[in-house]
């Protein structure tokens, strides 16, 4: 009787398997973010905006010195970091957008589901997306608010409002612009997912930076001066103003304060990311 003998096939090679872990998740959205060409152009524009209406208004404040208007309000009392610093004011909103986009924009496009197939647990694909736009966005805000003042020292030389790198409170008004800009997009990010709508998270963003301070004008003094400060647009004009006003928070109080809208937007962010389906 024969026998026949069958050799073993070669051993089939296992897959490796890969862990989700915060670090990959993060590795993961960070090259998200940077494919997307509205994050490329967006954070331009959010630069051109901040050297672009600083510049002009040191240009303005040197107009009006030399045509003799010293005791004008626009004049009186202002100092090289506000008026350098003045573009923030359209800067924020460039931010602001963009990180609203890059949650909602993934709920619009329906690759949010993709990403929560990847990332069961959900929560880390929030916390990277707030690291992620926090940490890019306050470069930008520090980069963008040096480079203002470095160049309207420049305009503003000789004058009144002229100041260096070197005078008090300076360095510490132009890196809190950076931390300003990057709360900002945290709340964004917030908003953008927490509402889960570009058009709404936007129209929530630019109603609390634009028209909620409006509003506020319109309430007796005293309720403006206890109110007001706190409104995260207030918190942050004085977390990176070189000086600070009567009725307006220290830096540190401003800062205190903007960062607790920025965590109350992510825990609502958060809540319905864990309780609902995308």
């Amino acid at each position: 009787m024969s026998t026949t003998t069958t050799a073993a096939g070669p051993a089939r090679a296992e897959r490796p398997v890969y862990k989700v872990t915060m670090g990959r998740t993060v590795q993961a959205e960070w090259a998200k973010f940077w494919s997307l060409r509205s994050s490329w152009i967006t954070l331009a524009v959010a630069l051109v905006f901040v050297l672009a209406f600083g510049l002009i208004r040191d240009w303005r404040y040197t107009v009006m010195m030399n045509a003799g208007h010293v005791h004008d309000p626009e004049v009186l009392d202002a100092n090289g970091v506000g008026l350098s610093l003045f573009g923030l004011n359209f800067g924020q909103l460039a931010v602001g957008v963009l990180g609203v986009l890059v949650t909602a924009g993934e709920y619009s496009t329906g690759m949010i589901r993709s990403t929560l197939a990847a990332v069961p647990r959900r929560l880390p694909v929030l916390w990277a997306k707030a690291l992620i736009f926090g940490a890019v966005a306050l470069l930008l805000g520090v980069v963008a608010a040096f480079a203002a003042f470095g160049i309207g020292s420049g305009i503003l030389s000789g004058s009144k409002a002229a100041l260096g790198f070197g005078d008090a409170g300076v360095i510490r008004s132009l890196i809190m612009a950076g931390a300003y800009l990057a709360l900002i997009g945290i709340c964004g990010v917030a908003l953008g997912s927490l509402l889960r709508s570009v058009a709404g998270g936007i129209a929530v963003l630019l109603g609390t930076l634009l028209l909620v301070p409006g509003l506020m004008e319109l309430l007796p003094t005293s309720w403006q001066n206890n109110v007001s400060q706190f409104l995260p647009d207030h918190a942050g004009d004085s977390m990176y103003a070189l000086h600070q006003d009567l009725h307006t928070l220290s830096a540190t109080n401003g800062l205190l304060v903007l960062m607790g809208w920025a965590a109350l937007a992510l825990a609502g962010a958060a809540y319905r990311l864990k309780r609902s389906d995308a």
